[in-house]
């Protein structure tokens, strides 16, 4: 019986540990989720600010800082894109989508900063 009672309040610990994470992660896939839809209607600032909220509220979601670099990259804001787009990626180094993002952030950077006007 006290192996019963004690495993539940293992399990009460664990799990009461584990929601606000979890909700955390929920929270900033929302604030993501929003963010792409005002960025496509053009609003780019909420939509930065969506991301930026996003990674408030879960630092290591990796989507969220792709988001931001891309928000970054449309305001030439390219040393904050760089560090965004690399923030990303050592989240979530096999990311395929990030790894696009910043491969083709690189590649017109470069060619901008070779050309300049």
């Amino acid at each position: 019986m006290v192996r019963k009672r004690l495993f539940a309040l293992a399990l009460v610990l664990v799990l009461g540990v584990a929601t606000p994470r979890a909700q955390a992660t929920s929270d900033a896939k929302a604030q993501v989720a929003f963010g792409i839809t005002v960025a496509r209607r053009g609003l780019w600032r909420e939509a930065m600010y969506r991301w930026q909220r996003a990674i408030d509220l879960d630092p290591t979601y990796a989507p969220a800082w792709n988001n931001l670099g891309i928000a970054f990259e449309h305001d030439g804001r390219f040393d904050e894109a760089r560090e965004a787009y690399e923030t990303a990626l050592d989240l979530d180094p096999n990311n395929f989508l990030i790894e696009q993002n910043y491969d083709l952030f690189l590649e017109v950077n470069d060619r901008v900063n070779q050309n300049p006007r």
